[in-house]
């Protein structure tokens, strides 16, 4: 039987789409008052992958991610993402097109993965609760993330995955710090 260990923490990300690039820093501070600093904000990315939002917010659309300083514990990803579903319906529109101005995604990295959550079912996700899922969209593997067949073809690209890796220095720095100050507790 395996010893069972209270997990460490890990590094909360936060992508946000959408067409009108100054929302990013808007929904920033808002997230940064519920979630501390952030200590890393990627450059705008075209979203140009999968039309899969244009219905709802429009063409031409932008992404960016951005990496929280303050660790979280992984189960709190269910209230998180409950939050962020929160804010995208503040910010959307009540009759006009496109309906929502932003898309939040949540998720977390910690050695070994990428995590998002989603509200909507698939084979490749697990039920967390409250009709929220996660899924491991990429994989941590000599050196780099790497993609799932299930991963998002915008998370395949080069240029999220250099982001991602980034990100995980952070963490991997963070964590070290944790480590040494469990090891000096036990002396």
């Amino acid at each position: 039987m395996g010893n069972i260990r209270k997990p460490l923490p890990v590094k909360l990300i936060m992508g946000m789409i959408s067409l009108n690039i100054e929302l990013f820093d808007q929904l920033t501070q808002i997230l940064i008052e519920k979630f501390g600093p952030v200590d890393l904000k990627s450059n705008i990315f075209n979203f140009d992958k999968t039309d899969y939002y244009q219905e709802e917010i429009g063409r031409n659309l932008k992404r960016q991610f951005i990496s929280f300083y303050d660790l979280v514990e992984a189960r709190e990803l269910v209230e998180i993402k409950l939050f962020t579903n929160t804010l995208e319906k503040k910010f959307s529109l009540s009759k006009d097109e496109p309906s929502r101005l932003i898309n939040l995604d949540p998720g977390y990295i910690d050695c070994t993965k990428l995590v998002l959550a989603s509200t909507k079912d698939s084979p490749n996700r697990i039920y967390l609760r409250d009709m929220i899922y996660a899924e491991i969209v990429l994989f941590f593997s000599q050196g780099t993330f790497k993609f799932r067949p299930w991963t998002f073809p915008d998370y395949r690209t080069r240029e999220y995955i250099e982001t991602f890796n980034q990100i995980r220095k952070l963490y991997i720095g963070q964590r070290r710090n944790i480590l040494s100050r469990k090891a000096d507790k036990t002396f």
